[in-house]
């Protein structure tokens, strides 16, 4: 049964070696890897490329179901994509398989487990930020990349998932990016329509 190996971290200064150093031990021929957020799917090139070319009797092997994602529905829909396709899930920490009925019943209560983790960590985030603003101190998220980079990699050819995959964004912001005015930066790195954008989606929540 060819096992495949996917490991993902959050954020560009995590670690990925102990993830895939466990998944070739697992017996993981290939191993993929990406840095980016788990809760979605967006912008997560390397997870779908395999599953792409998964095939009957394959088995996507993951560290922890963390790593597969934080939200209970992208994992399941995920589980019943891989059933779909006659290949299966194999969690290393808590050993479990989606091969059996018990195993699909456990990687829905870790999936529950890891939706209510993530839901911990955006409330402690948002009591630090409240905190951040009672005091004056929080100037908001760094922007991490700006126009131009990306319009310098999507000039040079390549294609827009890379660019995302690369940066550690998501593809949003790359077409976002690419759409936008040229030379309409303003101090921070970040555009007006960029700018817009944001500001519609705070109104939409």
């Amino acid at each position: 049964m060819p096992r495949i190996g996917y490991a993902r971290v959050s954020t560009t200064n995590q670690d990925l070696e102990i993830q895939t150093a466990a998944l070739k031990k697992a017996g993981c021929e290939i191993v993929r890897s990406e840095k980016g957020s788990g809760a979605s799917r967006d912008g997560r090139t390397e997870l779908e490329t395999i599953f792409e070319f998964l095939r009957e009797g394959d088995e996507l092997v993951v560290h922890r179901l963390d790593r597969l994602g934080r939200s209970t529905r992208d994992v399941l829909n995920l589980v019943h994509e891989l059933d779909a396709k006659g290949a299966s899930l194999r969690v290393l920490e808590p050993e479990v398989s989606t091969a059996g009925d018990l195993g699909r019943i456990v990687v829905t209560v870790l999936g529950m487990v890891a939706d209510m983790e993530l839901k911990f960590i955006r409330d402690r985030q948002r009591a630090g930020i409240d905190a951040a603003k009672e005091r004056g101190a929080y100037r908001g998220r760094r922007k991490q990349t700006n126009d131009q980079q990306i319009r310098s990699l999507a000039a040079s050819g390549l294609l827009k998932a890379l660019i995302a995959r690369d940066l550690g964004v998501s593809r949003m912001t790359v077409y976002r990016a690419l759409s936008a005015p040229v030379g309409q930066q303003n101090a921070d790195g970040s555009t007006d329509v960029e700018n817009k954008f944001d500001r519609h989606s705070r109104e939409e929540k």
